[in-house]
């Protein structure tokens, strides 16, 4: 019996995933994957899921995910659910590669922190005054 731990992360969110063979049942935050809303994000949470085909069928998934917005929370699953799959059937690991890299590659790009003594954006300048 394989049980393997994998784990995605997307700005702030962090999500842990758990693989063990079964009948293809996925739960994320204890929910059914099928039922969670809106459905664009369960959609990018199922990519791995349509991609791995037949061997998504023979495993069941947990995933926890917390930190972040819904949509970082969904893209972190995301990537979990793939590098689980990836590590239990290796010939998915090229399928995975070929569709969308960011399937087995964390984008690590963060949200800019704000600077010292300015309000406003991370960006934004104090204005400046000619008189």
């Amino acid at each position: 019996m394989k049980v393997i731990q994998s784990s995605g992360t997307r700005k702030r969110a962090i999500a842990r995933c758990t693989l063990r063979p079964g009948t293809g049942v996925v739960r994320v935050n204890s929910q059914l994957l099928y039922s969670i809303k809106p459905d664009l994000i369960r959609e990018r949470m199922e990519e791995p899921l349509v991609i791995a085909g037949e061997t998504a069928k023979q495993v069941d998934l947990v995933v926890r995910t917390s930190g972040g917005g819904f949509s970082s929370c969904a893209e972190a699953a995301r990537l979990a659910i793939a590098k689980a799959l990836a590590q239990y059937d290796k010939n998915l690991q090229q399928e995975f590669l070929e569709y969308d890299r960011n399937l087995l590659v964390a984008d690590v790009r963060l949200k800019e922190t704000h600077k010292p003594n300015r309000h406003g954006k991370a960006r934004s300048k104090t204005q400046k005054s000619y008189r």
